[in-house]
This record gives C-alpha cells, sequence and structure tokens, in this order.
C-alpha cells in the first residue's frame, strides 16, 4: 500500500468532473481510444481499478498530510482545544477574516472532497462494463462506495447540504443545485451499509487499507446525526465487538520494553500504552497493536511514501505544532540559554516554529481531576518543561519555566508564542530518520527536518467507545455512555465517570483528552452542533470574532460563481 500510492493528476471538480468528456455519437459509431488513457479503457481490470482506489486514499492523505499547512490545519484551528500560537489573524485567528466564501483553505477543501466523489462514481460507473469478477466487483463497489461516504461525511459537516452527485458527470455541469442536510446524510448512511458489508474484515486488508469495521465506525457516526441512536449503537458495536480490535492495554510494539527518555527533562514515569501508540513502526497491525482502524501510511524517501528527507515537506505535524523552544532565548542572565540548534528530543520538541497550539482550556482545565494520575497528561505525553541546554550558561540544566507557565528568560517576555507546552505525539524523539539529523551523536537536526516521521491514525477504537457512548447518552442510556466512556478512562489511568455527570460536553472533554492532533475537530464540534458555544467558552482568542453563522463554512465563492446556470445558495451570514 505504501508502496502504491502516487501523486496522480487531479482532475478539475464540478465544472469538469471527469478526465475525458465522451463522445455524444450513437454507441456503435464510439471508439474506445487505445494509445491514451480515458474513462473508456482505463477501467477494464482489476489492475485499472486499484490504481484508481489508490488514488483514492491518496487524496485522502494530501487533504490531511500534504504540505498545505493551512489545509492540514483548517479543521483543527479555530476550536476549542486548537489556536494560532501567534495570535495573529493568520491560521484563523480571526474568524471574520479567515472564514470568508473567498478563502482559499475553504474552496480546497471544497474542491478535493468532490474530486474523490467525482472519481468514485467513475469507478463505480464503469463496473458493469468491465472484466471484473463478481467477487472483485463486489470489492471495488464497496470501496469507492465507501470513499463517496466518507467525501459527503466531510462535506455535510463543514458546509451543511451541498449538491448531491451520484453518477459519473461525462460533461460540463453548471446547474447544480444543494441537497438538504438530511438527504446528504441518508445518502452518506447508504454508502457506508454497502462499505460495510462489502469491505473486507481488518484482518484480511493491507496496512493503510479501509476494512468493514472503518465504514462501520462511520456509519454510526451518520446515524447518530439522523438521530437513528439503536442503529448507530450497532454499527458501533460492529466495530468494538470485532475480534480483531481492542484498546491497547499493555506496553507493545518498537519501544514496549523501554522507558520515555530525556537528558533534560529527566522523566521519572515509566513508558506507558498510550506512549506506545505514538512510537515509530508501532501504527500498524504488524506492531501488535489491534486499536488502529484506519492508518495513513507514511515512508520516508520512497516514491509515494510522501515524506522526503531533504525538504521541509508533507506531514508537517512537529514543525507546525511544536514550540519553537529551540531558537535564541536568553538565560535571566542575558546569556545564550539555548544552543540554537533543534534536537531529537523532549526537551525542544524536535523542529518545531510554533504555528499552532492548545489552549489553555485543554492543557490546563481539562486535567484538573486526574493531573498526576491520567497517562495521557504524563510528562512525556505532554511536556510542560523547557530547560536550558547551553553548557556555557550558568542556567545550564534549569528549568527555563516559571511556576506560573511563563518563560524565566530576558529576551522573550514580548514573544512568549516562542514556547508553550505541546502533546507529544507529533515528533519522535530519538526516533527522527538518520538523513535528517545534521549529528546523530549529539541528537541535533537539520533544517529540512519538519515532518513527523511515522504513519499516521485516522481512527483509532478510543474514538469509537466514545462514539458510542455519544450515541447511548442521546437515547437517554447514560448508564452504557458511562461504561464506555470508563473503558477508555481506565487504559488511561484515570477516575471513572459517574453515570449522573454524563453530558455531551464531557465526551467532548473525554475526546479532546483522548484525540488531540488526531480527530478533525471542527468535524466533531460542527457534527454535534457546538462549535460556536465552546470556541466562546474555552478560546479566548477566537471567542470575539467567531458568529454564530461561523457553525458551517461558506459554500466557496468561486463553486457559485462557475455555477451560472442555477444559482447555488450561499450558507446563511456570508
Amino acid at each position: 500500500m505504501k508502496n502504491k500510492i502516487k501523486n496522480i493528476k487531479y482532475g478539475l471538480l464540478i465544472i469538469v468532473v471527469s478526465l475525458m468528456v465522451s463522445c455524444n455519437e450513437n454507441d456503435f459509431l464510439k471508439e474506445v481510444p487505445s494509445d491514451f488513457y480515458s474513462p473508456e479503457n482505463s477501467y477494464v481490470n482489476m489492475i485499472n481499478f486499484e490504481s484508481s482506489l489508490t488514488d483514492l486514499y491518496a487524496k485522502v492523505r494530501a487533504i490531511h498530510y500534504s504540505g498545505d499547512e493551512y489545509l492540514n490545519t483548517y479543521n483543527l484551528l479555530g476550536t476549542d482545544i486548537i489556536v494560532c500560537a501567534r495570535g495573529t489573524d493568520d491560521r484563523l485567528g480571526n474568524y471574520a477574516t479567515g472564514v470568508i466564501p473567498t478563502n482559499w483553505t475553504i474552496f480546497q477543501f471544497w474542491r478535493d472532497w468532490y474530486k474523490i466523489i467525482s472519481n468514485a462514481n467513475t469507478m463505480l460507473a464503469r463496473l458493469d462494463a468491465s472484466k471484473l469478477t463478481d467477487v472483485q466487483k463486489v470489492k471495488v463497489e464497496a470501496e469507492a462506495k465507501f470513499f463517496r461516504g466518507f467525501a459527503y461525511r466531510n462535506l455535510v459537516y463543514l458546509y451543511g447540504g451541498v449538491p448531491l452527485i451520484l453518477e459519473e458527470v461525462a460533461v460540463p455541469k453548471a446547474d447544480f443545485t444543494r441537497a438538504s442536510k438530511t438527504d446528504v446524510l441518508n445518502q452518506v448512511v447508504s454508502d457506508l451499509t454497502a462499505a460495510a458489508s462489502g469491505l473486507p474484515t481488518i484482518d484480511k486488508v493491507a496496512d493503510g487499507k479501509v476494512s468493514n469495521v472503518v465504514a462501520s465506525h462511520y456509519l454510526a457516526e451518520t446515524l447518530i446525526a439522523l438521530g437513528r441512536y439503536d442503529e448507530a449503537i450497532a454499527a458501533a458495536s460492529v466495530t468494538i465487538n470485532d475480534g480483531n480490535t481492542a484498546l491497547m492495554t499493555t506496553r507493545f510494539g518498537s519501544r514496549a520494553t523501554q522507558n520515555p527518555y530525556d537528558a533534560l527533562l529527566k522523566f521519572t514515569k515509566p513508558g506507558d500504552p498510550f506512549w506506545d501508540l505514538f512510537q515509530v513502526g508501532n501504527q500498524n497491525r504488524k506492531s501488535g497493536n489491534k486499536e488502529a482502524l484506519w492508518v495513513i501510511q507514511m515512508e520516508v524517501d520512497i516514491p509515494g511514501g510522501l515524506i522526503e528527507s531533504t525538504t521541509s515537506g508533507p506531514n508537517r505535524w512537529e514543525r507546525n505544532c511544536n514550540p519553537a523552544g529551540w531558537l535564541t532565548m536568553n538565560d535571566p542572565a542575558g546569556k545564550q540559554g539555548m544552543t540554537t540548534k533543534p534536537y531529537s528530543d523532549y526537551n525542544g520538541g524536535g523542529r518545531g516554529i510554533s504555528f499552532i497550539k492548545c489552549t489553555d482550556f485543554f492543557l490546563k482545565d481539562l486535567w484538573v481531576s486526574d493531573f498526576n494520575n491520567d497517562i495521557r497528561n504524563a510528562p512525556h505525553n505532554i511536556v510542560r518543561d523547557l530547560v536550558y541546554n547551553n553548557p556555557a550558561s550558568a542556567y545550564y540544566g534549569k528549568s527555563a519555566v516559571l511556576p506560573n507557565g511563563t518563560l524565566n528568560s530576558s529576551t522573550w517576555t514580548n514573544q512568549k508564542w516562542r514556547w508553550y507546552p505541546y502533546p507529544s505525539k507529533n515528533t519522535t524523539p530519538g526516533q527522527h530518520p538518520d538523513a535528517v539529523y545534521e549529528n546523530k551523536e549529539l541528537g541535533t537536526l537539520k533544517a529540512s527536518a519538519s515532518s513527523t516521521y511515522r504513519d499516521m491514525y485516522m481512527l483509532r477504537l478510543a474514538e469509537t467507545y466514545l462514539l458510542r457512548a455519544e450515541a447511548y447518552l442521546a437515547k437517554g442510556d447514560k448508564g452504557n455512555a458511562a461504561i464506555d466512556i470508563n473503558v477508555v478512562r481506565a487504559r488511561a489511568k484515570a477516575n471513572p465517570i459517574a453515570d449522573v455527570n454524563v453530558t455531551i460536553d464531557y465526551i467532548l472533554d473525554e475526546r479532546a483528552r483522548e484525540l488531540v492532533y488526531e480527530e478533525q475537530r471542527r468535524l466533531t464540534l460542527s457534527r454535534t452542533g457546538k462549535l460556536v458555544e465552546r470556541v466562546r467558552l474555552h478560546n479566548p482568542q477566537n471567542a470575539g470574532n467567531i458568529k454564530d453563522f461561523n457553525a458551517l463554512f461558506p459554500i466557496p465563492s468561486a463553486e457559485i460563481e462557475a455555477n451560472k446556470d442555477v444559482v447555488l445558495e450561499q450558507n446563511p451570514g456570508y
């Protein structure tokens, strides 16, 4: 799977959604071109269809982990738990300027998800005329419908009702109209139901491929949005009760016998299974990981692997999310306190550059009840200290962080964004690829180091437990909701939640503790109708500029203008 994914040129969305325009002559006058690729000769055998399916995986990966910082992070920024680290208007520091119909990133989401829909529709349209066996047709149909349903799932939570296109579009069109949100959700249910019944089981798929339990998870999520709670519980239970899935509750994988280490921070707590989940090589099933349901595959310096060691390229979560604590910072005596080099360690967090960070709500409020015992908040899982690392400084080996959380420095008084506590899951201390080290013995990194050099989770079983808890709560069954939440909290060594205290806000809090930087937080908050409310409560940076209508993105103005034959309605407020 990893070596197959290629960067295939994208077709245009909606206005020209097919690779070639079909001929209008009678069938007996049609010619099937043999010297270049077209829909007529590109979908004949299983190799053709597998190539197109691989491209769908590549497109999903690009939306979440390409080198486009804004595309990758816009569904995290401006939420209750993630903000622009520098406090400026860019990186969604201001909804008034960042969420508008002409915003390029908002257009990219629309365009790229519709590309996936277009390609899936073309595959489905070509199945009957292909040379695939009946068994192969079932598999391809299920996988194509999964991606179509998954794309509409993303679109409907971001934009509300959107044009519902279910057939191959072979000629230019400019008369698309929006379906209702309910109609779109019902189509997602239809597609994911087909996917859940036709996809292989998780133990039969290659690394990175979707399976029946992945489809069942997103089916459950969609059924909750439609108020069909018993069906949602049943769908989530398919994933949870599958004998091939389980939460990882004991140490496993490449560092199962090791503890987190940093020469300066001097961790005292041992490693834990939550830490193991994010170590290099531990994401796929061959590591013993039964919690991972859908893993986005990454390789360094391998064609199709996405990440390159020589450039500050894709999957730049370390660069974007981690602080720039390694940069020039004087100690309290006015001497250079840091060596100004990035290190493959926890102290500096790799080569972070302080673009996005967690809110104080995430870093402080969410851990009050279990600050010391919840392993997800252990010092190696959320790094809350920075130690001077310049041996020439009198403060070498001493903390640069005061008890109130501010820096004990003579230089960064007006640039507090340069350092902040950070979840370590976005970096790989001691596990960076050899090619990005400036000096591996010292642990210093080159300027090209910027990526998170491991495979990335799209979906873990912990999320399915919290999703089923949401369905139980919605139908009034707080007892079973608490049971599911406490499965996740038990692994974290956190105190259990009592039935009476279960609310949708508590579930959203638990999702943040468990899934920060993994889940698309904007989609979760939009899906539950909580985006605006929780931003105003927990995000001071955006509380004053988010408006009620920002619960949805605007329809991109470029799409409205191109749809010249019929009015494509804009969302209210824009």
